[in-house]
């Protein structure tokens, strides 16, 4: 019966290929896991205190829609001091339920029936399904191992139709870690304005970047008005629970994005909104302690990665490694499920990220030194058992 009254794009959608891994992994014991997507620090005390004061004088009722106004001034500060863009805490800031809702609710208020969104692969696991919901058609990109998964603008223009209307962005990317340069984003806005398009810029990693400056694509000449900007508080301030994103767009985009927010939603936790001004006022010297931490993991990750015989770009930023694997015989789906058999070591392969992502796998170092330590010798040992397995030629190794 069920077939006569369930959405067909609903039941076409497939399954995040995460959460296999993950189930998988949590029924097994003295794995160490390299496939979540999240900070292994706990939230700053001072964040918590702040959560647990506003519940203690009562704040237990819904906020506006938008958000505690509070909250999105203190947003608009931070990202005036922070990435130098600027956005009314007024009419073009809503406080949403984690990032993830903030891009829902942005495809679901700029698309028709039909719609193309060009997404970058390999990208993260949501988008283009969230496109399909949306009643858009996600447009794959490929980006290659070989140009660090940075976005090529001649493959970009053979994808523009007539139906284009946007392109999703991660920078710095999930699953890849590639961070894009100011000069490649200016590009990019040579051609966004040329086909007037949107950007739904996704940077909820903008905090997490460990060579260069970051640059917005709402700082890019021009481009504020094309840009919707994803943010939020879970991987910069190690909040993934309290689930809390933000959105930056003009005015005339917020008041519509508003609307699908209040009725799919009403408005963000309270208490979590009282924990995120506190970490916005007092958080730097947190956020920079867990930014120093990740750098020094990223480098010990991709250096031991390098030595044991897997090709590894250094990322710019976020907190993943995507190595190749190409030069093991195994697909990565096969890599990850006999890694963790065998080696009790959970990676995610890269295949679930988009087909560009085959032959790779996905390493979070969103774990302790010791684990990271551990986890590679265990790589080691794995790849030594796989008999059409030869060492990458690698022109140099990492030594950072």
């Amino acid at each position: 019966m069920s077939k006569f009254i369930l959405s067909n794009t609903v039941t076409t959608l497939q399954p995040s290929g995460i959460r296999k891994f993950f189930d998988l992994a949590a029924s097994m014991d003295n794995v160490i896991s390299l496939g979540v997507g999240e900070p292994d620090f706990v939230t700053p005390w001072n964040v918590r205190e702040a959560s647990i004061y506003s519940l203690e004088t009562g704040h237990t009722a819904y906020t506006s829609n938008a958000g505690l106004f509070e909250l999105r001034d203190e947003v608009s500060r931070y990202f005036a001091k922070k990435f130098d863009v600027n956005y009314n805490p007024d009419d073009e800031l809503i406080i949403t339920v984690g990032a993830s809702q903030g891009i829902d609710i942005a495809l679901r208020t700029i698309l028709n029936p039909g719609d193309e969104v060009i997404v970058i692969d390999p990208c993260f696991v949501s988008y283009a399904p969230l496109v399909s919901l949306a009643g858009g058609v996600p447009v794959h990109l490929a980006t290659t191992g070989e140009e660090e998964f940075k976005i090529n603008l001649q493959a970009l223009k053979k994808k523009i139709t007539l139906k284009t209307k946007a392109i999703l962005l991660c920078n710095p990317n999930n699953p890849t870690g590639t961070l894009l340069e100011k000069e490649l984003l200016e590009d990019l806005a040579v051609f966004v304005k040329k086909h007037n398009l949107i950007v739904i810029s996704d940077e909820i990693y903008a905090e997490l970047v460990y060579d260069g400056e970051y640059t917005s694509f709402a700082k890019i000449d021009g481009m504020r008005e094309h840009t919707i900007l994803i943010s939020g508080f879970s991987k910069t301030f190690a909040m993934t629970g309290w689930r809390l994103g933000i959105v930056a767009a003009p005015s005339d985009i917020i008041s519509h994005m508003l609307k699908v927010h209040q009725y799919a939603i009403m408005c963000a936790p309270t208490m979590s909104q009282h924990a995120a001004v506190e970490a916005l006022r007092n958080g730097e010297h947190d956020v920079e302690a867990m930014r120093r931490s990740y750098m020094q993991r990223r480098n010990f990750l991709v250096k031991s990665l390098q030595e044991i015989g897997l090709s590894c770009h250094l990322p710019g930023g976020a907190f993943y490694v995507f190595p190749s694997i190409q030069n093991t015989g195994l697909t990565s789906e096969e890599f990850a499920e006999q890694l963790l058999v065998k080696e009790r070591v959970a990676v995610v392969p890269g295949n679930v990220f988009g087909e560009c992502g085959e032959g790779f796998i996905r390493c979070s170092y969103a774990t302790s030194l010791d684990k990271l330590i551990e986890a590679t010798k265990r790589i080691d040992r794995f790849l030594q058992t796989l008999p059409n397995f030869h060492r990458a030629n690698l022109d140099k190794v990492v030594n950072k």
